[in-house]
């Protein structure tokens, strides 16, 4: 089948989602009102939507993107495809049903070419977030990660996409490096929030410049083997991370709030120096979980930030605050060793 993908987020994208949606919509949702305007004006005829369940406000999306888009008087179909709750059979059957006289096998494949993929991307993400905060030249690694994905954007088999992986971290080995050793950071929050740089205004590269390591609690090849596949393909922590969220918080939030804190907690205990929550304004999950937050930051001994993303978010305010937090990290260590030295 042609896919046709929208182009990469925009001020555009941004502008037609906030135009054409409702005002207190999260900010994802806004998003992908504009994504799917600039998809259909390039050609797309149909569109494929992940469904969800819960107090969440995602399992609405499809629904309020339709009616959004229908009213603007597109002609297409909207193919949703619903949470298979672990069960592989289920997914594959959604995938080929997709297609038009595609077999089981075929779909499988197409799902281990999409999953390989997505793993080296993950891959040479985490080597960015390694080394842009032990860099000199942070211009110039970020150039060789951009280029590194257009090229891996057009390998189609896995032994060619691991071999330009490891190319591009020789290349990242061998640049000048610092002497410092960074600060470490956990950002945990919305899944969407925290791993789109567009919906976050590039929180992760600003950090980096700041010589911060970044931890993201989430992946999507960690959710995709978590709740697609049921753990069948990596080793999941998800009980691993709930478990941790007790005693702060027994319950499911809906969205990833229990995971907030519960990596929150697992962070503290690995000994990382701070944690930034993000998400969407307005967001639920999120909401229960920075309630809980300043109990876990006084009990575990974390300091912790809360940043809400909207429309309206200025990237100067955000880079302040960041800034802020940063320094405040580096003076309570400076003054930890002092009390060391004295002691």
């Amino acid at each position: 089948m042609e896919v046709i993908a929208p182009p990469p987020i925009s001020k555009k994208t941004i502008e037609l989602g906030v135009k054409y949606s409702p005002e207190f919509a999260c900010f994802p949702l806004k998003i992908n009102v504009g994504n799917y305007i600039e998809a259909l004006e390039n050609g797309a005829d149909t569109i494929v939507m992940a469904g969800g369940w819960g107090p969440c406000r995602f399992g609405y999306y499809a629904q309020v993107e339709r009616e959004i888009l229908n009213d603007l008087g597109y002609d297409f179909q909207m193919i949703v495809l619903e949470a298979p709750d672990s069960k592989i059979s289920e997914l594959l059957g959604q995938v080929k049903n997709l297609g038009e006289n595609v077999s089981v096998k075929e779909s499988w494949m197409a799902i281990k070419l999409a999953w390989d993929k997505l793993n080296a991307v993950e891959v040479l993400e985490k080597k960015l977030e390694y080394y842009l905060p032990r860099v000199y030249d942070k211009d110039g690694i970020e150039r060789l990660y951009e280029d590194s994905l257009k090229e891996l954007q057009f390998e189609n088999h896995k032994k060619d996409m691991w071999q330009r992986v490891h190319q591009t971290e020789q290349k990242m080995e061998k640049m000048e490096r610092l002497k410092e050793e960074p600060l470490h950071i956990g950002l945990v929050g919305e899944i969407y929030t925290v791993l789109e740089p567009a919906a976050n205004y590039n929180i992760c590269r600003i950090l980096g410049r700041l010589n911060v390591q970044v931890h993201r609690s989430i992946y999507i090849s960690q959710w995709v083997n978590d709740h697609l596949l049921g753990g069948f393909l990596k080793k999941s922590d998800k009980k691993k991370i709930i478990q941790s969220a007790k005693p702060y918080l027994n319950y499911w939030v809906g969205g990833h709030g229990r995971e907030t804190v519960g990596c929150t907690v697992d962070f503290a205990r690995k000994g990382l120096d701070g944690i930034i929550q993000i998400g969407p304004l307005t967001c639920m999950p999120e909401i229960v979980a920075q309630s809980i937050l300043p109990v876990v930051s006084e009990k575990e001994g974390i300091p912790c930030m809360t940043l809400w993303f909207d429309e309206l978010a200025g990237t100067a305010g955000m880079v302040t605050r960041v800034e802020a937090f940063v320094d405040m990290i580096r003076r309570r260590q400076i003054k930890g060793l002092l009390k060391e030295a004295h002691a």
